[in-house]
């Protein structure tokens, strides 16, 4: 059984959304680089990893295995998992960490194994499960690191799996900031009968499921040994995703070559640098801004709706929050041939 609430849109890929496009321009191969053609070097710079957390070390230690693993001083997650609980850690290296607050509000989704106290009718408990669908509160639990303050989360869909005596497994796609182990516990109250968590895996987090190039910590060292000893690069490659894999949940903006630069030093863009866009953004969303070539220059916020793109022929289309490109990437000025 699989009880739906308004579950909202997961970008996986460019063609799952509209693009409306505004200019036909063409880019200059002399700068900047498609994505995937980066060395493992660049890689290793502004790449990001969709890592299998396995049981018991924190996230924080996996992490610290993954800078030891790649001889890298910087890397980070996004969206902690308690120590057993296992599956996708997004974890991102060197200068791509810096994309990883666009990943802490995105979508989860788990399969957990509810352990109940007592035997409860089938029936029952999907009955209660149905209740704690769509809008829930939550106080987060007294080991949580937040306050513990009641606040609302959205369950967006429950799946039943299987029901096997006093064991309930169920997929679950929440709300970030949804505590799995405190949402088994108040089904427990609700059935009168007490519940706790006795096994968590994620399997999705934003854009990463574990159907897309999860990885082990095993497969990330054997790959990387295999690249130092062997020079083989495409282990490393399926296991080393460029950074703009991370942001493909968010709407996104393509821009000229010739505004890719200022952008690159904090400049808004205007529409005039503007080439095409996803139909899928509001005034004040953040959205990702693009090259011609897929490369992630900025993160910014967008100063007008999708719709209102073709009402306008001038003004500021984003404003910069966060840039990802280094600076004269591509040159300040389109050079003529």
């Amino acid at each position: 059984m699989t009880i739906t609430f308004s579950p909202p849109n997961i970008i996986l890929d460019e063609k799952d959304i509209p693009v409306k496009t505004i200019s036909s321009d063409s880019t200059d191969y002399k700068w900047g680089k498609i994505p995937s053609n980066r060395s493992i070097e660049e890689l290793l710079q502004y790449g990001i990893i969709n890592l299998d957390k396995p049981p018991k070390p924190t996230s924080h230690e996996v992490v610290s295995y993954v800078k030891r693993i790649l001889n890298i001083s910087k890397a980070g997650h996004s969206g902690t998992l308690d120590p057993q609980v296992t599956g996708v850690l997004p974890t991102a290296l060197s200068r791509a960490t810096r994309i990883l607050d666009t990943l802490l509000l995105a979508g989860k989704e788990y399969v957990c194994n509810m352990r109940l106290h007592a035997d409860v009718d089938d029936e029952r408990i999907h009955e209660i499960i149905n209740e704690y669908t769509g809008d829930i509160y939550q106080r987060p639990p007294m080991r949580s690191s937040v306050k513990r303050v009641l606040r609302i989360r959205r369950i967006y869909s429950v799946e039943i799996i299987e029901i096997k005596e006093r064991e309930v497994l169920f997929r679950i796609y929440c709300q970030a900031g949804t505590y799995i182990r405190k949402y088994v516990h108040d089904i427990g109250q609700s059935l009168s009968c007490g519940a706790h968590m006795k096994e968590l895996r994620r399997t999705r987090s934003g854009p990463f499921t574990e159907n897309d190039f999860l990885s082990t910590l095993q497969n990330l060292y054997d790959s990387y040994m295999w690249y130092l000893e062997e020079g083989e690069e495409n282990p490393l490659r399926n296991v080393i995703l460029p950074m703009e894999y991370g942001v493909r949940h968010l709407p996104k903006i393509y821009v000229k070559d010739s505004a890719v630069d200022p952008l690159c030093h904090g400049a808004p863009l205007a529409l005039p640098g503007v080439s095409k866009y996803t139909e899928n953004f509001n005034k004040g969303e953040q959205v990702a801004i693009h090259t011609l070539k897929q490369e992630l220059v900025a993160l910014g916020e967008a100063q007008i709706s999708c719709n209102d793109f073709e009402k306008q022929e001038q003004g500021l289309v984003a404003n910069v929050k966060r840039v990802l490109m280094p600076r004269s990437t591509y040159p300040s000025k389109r050079k003529e041939e």
